[in-house]
């Protein structure tokens, strides 16, 4: 599938036209199923800053949740089987918010599940490269630590960047480059520790796999924005649906690979506690938000967004993991916000 299909009908330079987002101006105040389908109501800048407030705050304690889920520092559940689940309730909010909108407003043909085989076929390719990601993940570990994992995995900064005007065609200002970069360098000089020097004699098959990784999150992402914008009056909530269908698929598939016995022999919800049933709530919930910045906005929203809640996850973890801040944090978070302004001073004019 080509890209030049995908986004043949994505404008340039902007978000999708208030005019053709879906709205419920004058809807009574619903749930936060249905919230989802009443976001696309008032101004673009409002939305805008909504779901990147949410985003960001939702990626924030995502970190916390996945740590305290643990026990004896190691995951006694499934992580095949949380996936599956996540993917499942986005999929069911997804379509707890369409069917509220159906009562609201009727069947119509931008909200009708019906589609046609053109228009579904794209939504596997953005599920299958984060399936190949997340599997790659686990072997990347063979060459790196956790910490320098984490400093490898900003590369994604800037495989986002690149992709993002590459195959969207956004025009980015030499001053929002700038920014970018200064936002890789800010978030790894935050993530500095005493054996941060150990990235550096990394195997090649390591910086390999992060490299690949790193183009495969952009890819996804990038791609998944394209799909997003290509009809901007598509109900996302539809949209959503038929991404979250096939990533249940494909996570299916990954419990059959790796915890096919496990599963069988132990069952599928063994070793859950509330914990990890509200770290399965958060990562649902952050795909939403996900998919609305990808909708609203886009990807390099997602990015600042999610850089900025790993500051807040490490300040956060000040106060309950007894977690120290370093001068290298400080000096980070610092490159960070300049980052920040960079790109929003520098915005190409219209």
């Amino acid at each position: 599938m080509e890209y030049r299909k995908i986004k043949d009908e994505d404008q340039p330079d902007s978000g999708p036209v208030d005019g053709d987002i879906e709205s419920s101006r004058g809807k009574s105040p619903a749930p936060i199923s249905s919230s989802i389908a009443a976001l696309g109501a008032g101004p673009q800048w409002k939305r805008k800053t909504i779901v990147t407030f949410a985003l960001t705050l939702l990626t924030s304690s995502q970190a916390i949740l996945i740590v305290w889920s643990k026990r004896a520092g190691k995951y006694e559940y499934s992580v095949t089987t949380a996936n599956f689940l996540v993917e499942t309730l986005k999929c069911f909010l997804s379509l707890a918010a369409l069917a509220r909108t159906w009562k609201n407003e009727g069947v119509t043909e931008d909200n009708r599940l019906s589609t046609t085989i053109n228009e579904v076929s794209v939504y596997p390719i953005p599920a299958a490269l984060y399936l190949v990601k997340n599997l790659l993940q686990y072997y990347i570990f063979a060459y790196v630590d956790a910490p320098g994992y984490q400093i490898l995995k900003n590369l994604n900064i800037i495989s986002t960047g690149v992709l993002y005007r590459m195959i969207l065609k956004r025009k980015l200002s030499e001053i929002q480059w700038a920014a970018f970069i200064l936002l890789c360098a800010g978030c790894t000089t935050a993530q500095l520790n005493p054996s941060s020097d150990h990235v550096l004699q990394t195997p090649f098959q390591g910086w390999m796999m992060a490299i690949v990784m790193a183009l495969l999150s952009g890819f996804a992402g990038v791609y998944t924005e394209a799909i997003m914008k290509k009809r901007p009056s598509r109900n996302i909530n539809v949209q959503n649906f038929w991404l979250y269908v096939f990533g249940m698929a494909f996570n299916a598939v990954a419990i059959l690979i790796q915890d096919f016995d496990a599963v069988m022999n132990k069952g599928f919800f063994h070793g859950y506690s509330f914990v990890t049933v509200l770290m399965i709530l958060n990562h649902a919930l952050s795909g939403l938000a996900v998919s609305m910045v990808m909708k609203y906005a886009d990807n390099i929203v997602k990015v600042y967004s999610t850089s900025v809640a790993m500051l807040l996850t490490a300040v956060v973890a000040v106060f309950l993991f007894g977690f120290h801040l370093s001068l290298a944090f400080f000096l980070g978070t610092t490159v960070v916000s300049v980052s920040v302004y960079l790109h929003s001073a520098g915005k190409p004019p219209r």
